[in-house]
C-alpha cells in the first residue's frame, strides 16, 4: 500500500530560499532507505527493540586480536610517544607514523588480503579511544587516514583500485580526504571544484582548491570531490583519486598554527588542469556525495572515540587530584560542588561509551539507515566530552592550566570536535530534519488531502476532501493525528521488554519519553507551521531531545548487558551509579527543551541579535578578519599578522622504499 506523504518543498507558504534548501538537501542525501533506522522510528514514537537489544558485542577471536594490539599500543603510548613534543613542535615525526604503520594501526580495517589487519569498526574505534587518551593530534592523524582518507577506496574502489592502492595505504602511505573548500564547509554540496571528461574519455581535467585536508602535505593519495556536469545538464559531485606527483597539483600551504591538535597538518591544495586518469574514478560519476557522506559516518565515530579516550583520561586524572588536593583541611572530593562535577563526568563518560559502541555495532552489522545515528554520536560525544574535560580543568584549578599538564592539552585539543565533521549546530538541525522527515511528510500529506485550500475552487476542495475521507489509508492516519493535535489524546507508549527486570523503571520512563518526543515534534510543527524550516532554535530543541533519548537507550542497553553478564566490583558499581544518574540528568534536559517549545526567549533573542548586527555593520570592515572568499567583503578585511607564527614550508610527500623505512626505524631505535 502506498504511503500517505507529501513533498515538503511544495508546502503552502514555504519561501523560495527554503524550497532550494530542501531540494539541495534531497540531492545531498539521496533517496530514502528502504527501512527506517532506529532514530527515525523514535521520531514516529516507535521503539525498535531488536535494533538496540542486546547491546552489540564482537566475536571472541577479533576481541582477542584487538586486546593484543591495544596492549602493545598502550605500552608505546605511555613510554615512547612524544605527545608533548608533538604539541610544542606542531608536527608528528615521521618515525611515529612509521611506528603506527608497523604495529598495524594505520591499516587495521584494511583487509588482510590487501595488507591490513582486517578488523571491524568496533576494534578500530577501541584503538582510536586508546590513542585519544594520550594524544589528540595522533588520534586525528589516524582517524583522517583510515576513516575518511582511504575508507573511500575500501568501500567504493573496484578490485583493481584496491589492489593498486590499499597495500601502500596499509604499510606506508598516509591518505587525505579533500572535501572542504574556502566556500564549502558544512555545505558539502556547495563544491566549487570542477572536473570534466576529456573528449577521448581517458582523463578528467580537475580544477579547484581544497582546504583543511588533514595530512595533505604528507599524503601519498587524495580522495577529491569535485562537481561534474552530467548528461542531463545538472551538476553533481564526482569522487576522484589523485596523487601528489600529478602535474598541476600544488600543495601551497602545508599547515597553519592552531589552538589544538597542533601536531596535525591541514593542507591547502590547488588543482590546476590536473589530468586524472579515468581509472581513478571512485564509484560512479555524480555519486561523489554518497562516497563522502558514507565515509563521514565512519569519521564521526572515530572523532567520538578520540574524544572519549581524552575524556576518560581527564576524568581519572581530575578525580585523583580531588582525592589528593586538600583545602580547608579536607580533600576537594568532599565538597558537594566537586562531587557534582565528578558525578557528571562519570555519567557522561558512561553514556558516551554506550552510544559510541552502539553506533559501531550498527556499522559492523551494516545497517542501512544510520546517518542520523552517526550524526548523533558525533554531536553527543563532542559536546559531552568537552564538558567532561572542562569539569576536569575546573576541579584541578590553576594546575590544570599549566602547559606540561595533559589536561591543558586535552582542553585545547577537544574544542575542535564541536566544529569539525559537521558543526554541532548543523547536526542539531540535521537530527531534527532528517530524523523527523518521514513523519513530517506523512503529516503534511494528511493535511494536503483533508484541509481546505484557499487556492483551489469550491468543487475541487469538496471533491478532494470527500475522496480522502473515504480512503481508509488516509483516515487511519488522520483520525489519530487529529485526536492527538487537537484533543491531546496520544497513542500508547511503546514497550521496552528486552531488559533485565531490575531496569524496568528506567525502561518505562524511556518508553514514555519516546512517545512524548514524537508528540512534541508534532506540536512544534503545528505551532510553527512552515516557519519551522527557518527557526533553528526550535529545530535544535527537538533535535536535542532525539539525541538525549538515544543516549538514554544506549545507556540502558549497555547497563543491561553488564547486569546479565554478572559484572560486579568497584568498576560496575561506578558504571551503574553513573548510568542511573545519567537517566536523571538526561530527562531533566529533555523537560527543559520541551518547555522551550512553548515558552522561550526567541523573539527577544532575534531583536537583540538584529540590534547587535546593525551596530556591527557600522564598524569598518578593514579592522576585522573576514572570509577570504566572502561574496560581500572579499579583500576588504584585515590581514592577520603571521610574522611571529611558525610557518610550515615542508618538502612535500617523498615516497619511501622498504629499505628507507627499515633504515629509519633502525636509526630511531638506536637513538
Amino acid at each position: 500500500m502506498a504511503e500517505v506523504k507529501a513533498d515538503l518543498k511544495k508546502m503552502k507558504g514555504i519561501s523560495e530560499k527554503d524550497q532550494r534548501m530542501l531540494a539541495d538537501a534531497e540531492t545531498l542525501m539521496g533517496p530514502d532507505p528502504s527501512e527506517l533506522g532506529f532514530i527515525k522510528n523514535v521520531f514516529r514514537g516507535n521503539m525498535r527493540e531488536e535494533m538496540v537489544f542486546p547491546y552489540p558485542e564482537q566475536d571472541a577471536e577479533q576481541t582477542a586480536r584487538c586486546d593484543q594490539l591495544i596492549a602493545e599500543l598502550d605500552e608505546y603510548m605511555r613510554n615512547e610517544h612524544p605527545a608533548i613534543q608533538i604539541d610544542q613542535e606542531q608536527e608528528i615525526p615521521r618515525w611515529v607514523i612509521d611506528r603506527l604503520f608497523s604495529m598495524g594501526v594505520m591499516g587495521m580495517t584494511i583487509s588482510r588480503e590487501h595488507g591490513g589487519l582486517g578488523m571491524g569498526v568496533t576494534s578500530y574505534v577501541r584503538v582510536l579511544e586508546k590513542i585519544g587518551e594520550f594524544c589528540g593530534s595522533t588520534a586525528v592523524l589516524v582517524s583522517a587516514h583510515q576513516s575518511i582518507g582511504c575508507k573511500a577506496v575500501m568501500l567504493f574502489g573496484n578490485e583493481e583500485q584496491k589492489q593498486r592502492w590499499l597495500p601502500r595505504l596499509a604499510k606506508d602511505w598516509v591518505s587525505a580526504f579533500c572535501l572542504s573548500e574556502p566556500n564549502a564547509g558544512c555545505d558539502a554540496g556547495g563544491q566549487e571544484s570542477h572536473c570534466e571528461l576529456t573528449e577521448d574519455g581517458e582523463h578528467y581535467i580537475l580544477n579547484g582548491e581544497k582546504k583543511w585536508a588533514t595530512s595533505g602535505a604528507i599524503s601519498g593519495l587524495f580522495t577529491v570531490m569535485a562537481k561534474q556536469k552530467m548528461e542531463d545538464g545538472k551538476e553533481k559531485v564526482t569522487a576522484l583519486v589523485c596523487t601528489p606527483e600529478m602535474e598541476g597539483v600544488d600543495i601551497f600551504s602545508k599547515n597553519r598554527s592552531k589552538c589544538g591538535i597542533r601536531g596535525t597538518w591541514q593542507a591547502r591544495i590547488r588543482f590546476k588542469n590536473v589530468r586524472v586518469p579515468k581509472a581513478n574514478l571512485l564509484h560512479k560519476e555524480g555519486k561523489g556525495l554518497k562516497v563522502a557522506l558514507t565515509c563521514l559516518n565512519y569519521g564521526r565515530c572515530t572523532l567520538s572515540a578520540g574524544m572519549l579516550g581524552s575524556a576518560h583520561r581527564c576524568m581519572d586524572q581530575s578525580i585523583k587530584w580531588s582525592r589528593t588536593r586538600y583545602q580547608f583541611q579536607r580533600p576537594l572530593s568532599e565538597f558537594d560542588l566537586m562531587q557534582q562535577r565528578i558525578a557528571n563526568m562519570a555519567s557522561l563518560c558512561y553514556a558516551m561509551d554506550a552510544m559510541l559502541y552502539m553506533t559501531t555495532g550498527f556499522l559492523d552489522r551494516h545497517d542501512e539507515d544510520i546517518m542520523v545515528e552517526t550524526a548523533i554520536c558525533k554531536t553527543f560525544c563532542s559536546e559531552m566530552g568537552w564538558r567532561v574535560v572542562n569539569d576536569a580543568v575546573q576541579i584541578m584549578g590553576g594546575e590544570s592550566y599549566m602547559t606540561e599538564n595533559e589536561v591543558e592539552r586535552a582542553f585545547r585539543d577537544s574544542r575542535i570536535n564541536l566544529i569539525v565533521e559537521g558543526a554541532n549546530e548543523v547536526m542539531q538541525a540535521f537530527v531534527f530534519g532528517y530524523g523527523g522527515k518521514s513523519l513530517a511528510e506523512q503529516m503534511v500529506g494528511v493535511q494536503e488531502r483533508l484541509l481546505w485550500n484557499a487556492e483551489e475552487g469550491f468543487g475541487a476542495n469538496v471533491g478532494r476532501i470527500f475522496k480522502s475521507m473515504t480512503d481508509m489509508r488516509v483516515m487511519s492516519l488522520a483520525a489519530p493525528l487529529g485526536l492527538e493535535l487537537f484533543l491531546g489524546l496520544k497513542k500508547a507508549a511503546p514497550k521496552i521488554t528486552k531488559v533485565h527486570p531490575s531496569l524496568s523503571g528506567p525502561a518505562s520512563r524511556i518508553a514514555w519519553l519516546i512517545r512524548e518526543h514524537s508528540h512534541q515534534f508534532k506540536i512544534a510543527s503545528k505551532i510553527n507551521k512552515e516557519k519551522i524550516l527557518e527557526r533553528q532554535t526550535v529545530q535544535a530543541r527537538v533535535g536535542d531531545v532525539g539525541i538525549y533519548v538515544h543516549a538514554m537507550v544506549c545507556t540502558l542497553s549497555k547497563l543491561d548487558q553488564q547486569i546479565r553478564a554478572g559484572h560486579d566490583g568497584p568498576d560496575f558499581d561506578r558504571d551503574k551509579a553513573a548510568a542511573m544518574h545519567f537517566f536523571e540528568m538526561a530527562e531533566e534536559w529533555i523537560q527543559d527543551r520541551w518547555r522551550g517549545i512553548h515558552k522561550n526567549t526567541d523573539e527577544s533573542m532575534r531583536k537583540a541579535a538584529a540590534a547587535a548586527i546593525a551596530h556591527n555593520d557600522t564598524l569598518p570592515t578593514n579592522r576585522f578578519v573576514v572570509p577570504e572568499r566572502s561574496p560581500v567583503a572579499t579583500g576588504q578585511g584585515r590581514t592577520p599578522d603571521q610574522t611571529s607564527i611558525k610557518q610550515f614550508p615542508g618538502d612535500g610527500y617523498q615516497p619511501r622504499t622498504g629499505k628507507q623505512l627499515t633504515e629509519q626505524a633502525h636509526e630511531h631505535h638506536a637513538s
